[in-house]
């Protein structure tokens, strides 16, 4: 049945973190695993996404892959239920977090939001705002308490592999850093509420290679810790950076779906569809 949504860099010891957050906020563990279940989705009468199944597990870093168009970043919206803040969207299926569907009546979606972050394409910090603050910006909206916002501040930003880049400077705003730093920034800010999944859509599309591969860096120092979900146009990235790929694709104004899924070295090495070797192999797309 079709429903509208509008119805419905250097680690440091995490027990840090165990310190900083206080009753109400959990400290960071291997991720939660996050399943979707015949998800379909439209934008007014047009279908963009057909009975979508996949499971991302817990600790591991899925990579969604597929030509421009064939849903792959509305899909990432649908799983932490930003899909439902365009007027005309609705959905069907089921997103479960854990073993609880995130689009049930009883659940607020600023607690969907906070247990699953979202870092988007182009990097958006507060430009005005400074370093220290984008950090904390996320626990007044999601009404979170810290015993010590400094120590969490520190945390969150060796998290996100920045630390040593703007320890002096925690103080100048966040719009005068690179690029890479503030998309960097935007992965802290994202930390600061200990998600359980991270879900990033093109997170290294307009950056260069240097900033890119911290950016990867970061992803793997992160995958212990966080389920990860990166939409990326980057064959070689995806291969380097993700445990599992799933081959998004819309042929011929039909709906975007998933023409398999497994392993990363299973997509690139031995696929089963043909589809998805020519795409890999850079033959289409």
């Amino acid at each position: 049945m079709k429903l509208d949504v509008h119805d419905m860099t250097d680690m440091t010891d995490n027990t840090v973190i165990d310190k900083v957050l206080n009753a109400g906020a959990a400290a960071p563990r291997a991720g939660s695993g996050l399943v979707a279940t015949d998800v379909s989705a439209w934008f007014g009468e047009r279908k963009v996404l057909d009975r979508v199944n996949l499971t991302m597990e817990p600790g591991r870093v899925t990579a969604l892959i597929g030509p421009s168009g064939c849903g792959k970043s509305t899909f990432l919206r649908i799983l932490n239920r930003m899909h439902e803040m365009i007027p005309s969207a609705s959905l069907a299926g089921e997103v479960a977090l854990d073993g609880a569907d995130i689009y049930a009546q009883e659940r607020r979606i600023t607690e969907v939001r906070r247990r699953i972050g979202m870092v988007f394409q182009k990097p958006n910090p507060f430009p005005t705002m400074s370093i220290y603050d984008n950090v904390t910006s996320g626990l007044k909206l999601s009404g979170m308490r810290v015993a010590d916002k400094d120590a969490l501040v520190e945390q969150c930003l060796r998290r996100a592999g920045l630390w040593k880049e703007v320890e002096k400077r925690l103080r100048a705003p966040g719009g005068a850093l690179s690029g890479g730093q503030q998309q960097r920034l935007c992965i802290a800010r994202s930390l600061a509420v200990a998600p359980e999944v991270l879900l990033m859509d093109e997170p290294c599309s307009a950056l260069d290679p240097t900033s890119t591969r911290r950016i990867e860096e970061t992803i793997g120092e992160l995958a212990s810790e966080v389920t990860i979900v990166i939409v990326t146009h980057n064959m070689q990235q995806a291969q380097r950076v993700s445990d599992t790929c799933a081959f998004f694709l819309a042929e011929q104004d039909t709906p975007g779906r998933i023409v398999e899924s497994g392993t990363t070295s299973e997509i690139f090495d031995s696929p089963a569809d043909p589809r998805t070797a020519d795409y890999v192999n850079g033959r289409f797309g």
